[in-house]
């Protein structure tokens, strides 16, 4: 028998029909994200969250889970029940990365997509006082010395990945250390602590910015330059990763939950991505919006997935 929640019926009283009342959170609405606050996967929940409050009639209340690269808090979204009040933040390709490794604690399966939010490129950045001017500084440096240091926001997370493949593509060695997310990460290179970073745009946008910026961008992972930094080259023109390359963030539920309350909230934040003022917000925030709705995102998992079984794992 199917549960009640999937069936669109009308209870004849009185000679009146009246319809079933659609699904809706009775009370505030967790919302996990699995990075410490200030990272750029908070900031953008953060402004999505703030004005999607009135679409869905309930707060939405920020649970920053950090720490073991993404693995606490996508752990606790996968166990949370899964009744509606509890939604959460993954990171592509990180989530699908941590979930095809051995004894991961989680897999694709054990969350259900509600729709993407943003697409980030990842650029290459190091501190604002590098003797790196440009890309080919930086990766002339690297081949000559082997122990410059990069941070990363983890073993094999998507920044690490993002540096393997400038690594390879260009032919050098480097120390990676890693860090517990991104903005330690970019704490470490403004501190002076590691040579070069890889990043998002958002993470590092309000650093490259104002009278004295901490950093500095030498190059993107995208096959065009970038609108917004329209005087930094990218990898291919350079001769390096041929290829587009960085984040998509978005909205998961856990495994189980009812196909009442997914539509809900696919259907609720495609109106509150469709706003004009949202947009806008998004925009002045640095962060390059991107909706996709259940399918479309469900899909995207699924490319990233193979991209990590069949590319990502040929890096380490």
């Amino acid at each position: 028998m199917k549960k009640l929640s999937k069936l669109l019926c009308a209870i004849a009283v009185g000679g009146f029909m009246f319809q079933a009342a659609a699904w809706e959170p009775s009370s505030e609405v967790k919302v996990i994200v699995a990075y410490k606050a200030g990272s750029g996967t908070d900031t953008g929940a953060r402004v999505l969250s703030s004005m999607a409050e009135k679409f869905i009639g309930q707060p939405l209340v920020i649970n920053n889970l950090p720490g073991a690269d993404g693995k606490i808090g996508w752990t606790a979204l996968i166990k949370a029940k899964p009744d509606g009040q509890t939604i959460g933040f993954i990171n592509l390709p990180t989530f699908t990365t941590l979930a095809t490794l051995n004894n991961a604690p989680f897999s694709v399966k054990d969350v259900i997509p509600v729709c993407n939010h943003l697409t980030e490129t990842s650029v290459v950045v190091v501190n604002a006082d590098s003797p790196y001017k440009t890309l080919k500084d930086l990766v002339a440096a690297a081949v000559k010395d082997p122990n410059l240091r990069c941070s990363t926001n983890g073993v094999k997370a998507s920044n690490h990945t993002a540096a393997q493949l400038l690594a390879k593509s260009a032919d050098f060695k480097y120390k990676a250390i890693p860090y517990g997310g991104t903005a330690d990460q970019l704490l470490a290179l403004r501190q002076k602590e590691v040579n070069f970073s890889c990043a998002k745009v958002a993470d590092v946008a309000p650093l490259i910015k104002g009278d004295k910026p901490e950093l500095r961008v030498l190059g993107v992972f995208s096959e065009e330059r970038l609108k917004n930094l329209p005087d930094v080259p990218t990898l291919k023109e350079l001769g390096y990763y041929d290829k587009w390359y960085g984040s998509a963030r978005g909205l998961v539920l856990p495994a189980g939950t009812p196909d009442d309350v997914v539509k809900f909230y696919v259907d609720t934040f495609k109106k509150v991505m469709s706003d004009k003022a949202v947009q806008e917000a998004h925009e002045k925030a640095g962060l390059e919006l991107d909706f996709m709705d259940n399918v479309a995102f469900g899909e995207l998992i699924s490319k990233q997935e193979k991209f990590c079984k069949e590319e990502i794992s040929q890096l380490y």
